[in-house]
């Protein structure tokens, strides 16, 4: 094939394309007309010997093939836009941009707390506007409305750039009048109420209920594991709420270690190690390839990496 032939615009339009999933929004986005992209749909569909999106119950869905070429195009149109973008140096200390940040309130707590602290010194003008998974969409992510999202994913659309931050166990959170908290075992957990926290990737929670087994975590799987089952008192989104919950004298929050360490030096509680194995979670960083080689963006993705392995040195 001789590549003088090919329009590049075509690929701009692929790519929107399989981001939207919709002729009428990518026509929209792009600044052409729904007939102008339609033709290109065809002539796109020419190129590559393949339907590429195909009109189902469920709105426009990719073929096979399309989704094979996604991260390929991306990439190439990352390439280009890294090309022709100048190259003026990101300088932090003169920077009054604001980033946006989804993150959960995990990761708010333990790595957003010490980024404002350094962001004080290295960058003073720069803003951080923090929004919560229920805040943000993947479609937001991807389109570069949202800078960077943190959390913990149970899956990652292919085409995002991502970072793992750390790995955290668990701990357990419990008052220091509990009487559990003198002889931490097996029994004694299962006998007492807990508190259930989780909240991963982005969007609307769901309410949730003992009998939603397949949809508990990491603690309960973990119990399943080996045939048990805990009873639950309060269901919370909040690691901050769950760790304040436990003062009480007769639950116990089960939270990643990071977190609940915050909670080490307040002599209303105390810090238990688990009585059974837990698999680690990660925490990761994602963001768009839209922004990949913006260079404030790098610079605040760098420094996001760096504190965090300091969160991680620290313990």
């Amino acid at each position: 094939m001789n590549l003088s032939r090919i329009d590049l615009n075509l690929l701009v339009y692929l790519d929107v394309l399989l981001r939207e999933k919709n002729v009428t929004r990518a026509a929209e986005q792009l600044g052409i007309t729904q007939p102008a992209l339609s033709n290109g749909l065809r002539r796109l569909r020419e190129l590559f010997h393949d339907p590429l999106l195909v009109r189902t119950s469920a709105g426009m869905t990719p073929t096979e093939r399309a989704a094979e070429l996604q991260p390929m195009v991306r990439q190439i149109l990352s390439a280009i836009e890294q090309t022709v973008m100048p190259t003026s140096e990101f300088e932090p200390e003169k920077s009054q941009r604001t980033f946006r940040i989804m993150a959960s309130d995990y990761a708010e707590t333990t790595l957003l707390a010490p980024l404002v602290a350094a962001l004080r010194v290295e960058a003073p003008q720069i803003c951080l506007d923090v929004l919560t998974p229920s805040d943000v969409s993947f479609h937001d992510l991807e389109q570069g409305k949202v800078d960077m999202a943190i959390n913990r994913f149970d899956r990652l659309p292919q085409a995002f750039y991502q970072a793992s931050l750390w790995h955290d166990s668990f701990s357990c959170l419990l008052s220091a009048n509990n009487p559990l908290s003198h002889q931490f075992d097996l029994d004694g957990y299962l006998a007492s109420a807990h508190i259930w926290v989780s909240k991963t990737g982005i969007g609307i929670g769901r309410g949730m209920s003992q009998r939603d087994g397949q949809r508990m975590g990491w603690v309960d799987e973990a119990l399943a594991e080996l045939g048990l089952q805990r009873h639950i008192r309060v269901f919370t989104r909040h690691y901050q709420v769950a760790a304040y919950l436990a003062a009480q004298p007769d639950l116990v929050a089960t939270l990643p270690s990071q977190m609940a360490k915050l909670f080490a030096d307040d002599p209303r509680l105390c810090v238990r190690k688990p009585p059974f194995m837990i698999i680690p979670i990660e925490l990761q960083m994602a963001w768009s390839p839209l922004l990949q080689h913006d260079g404030g963006h790098a610079w605040m993705r760098r420094r996001i990496i760096e504190l965090a392995r300091d969160v991680v040195g620290r313990h």
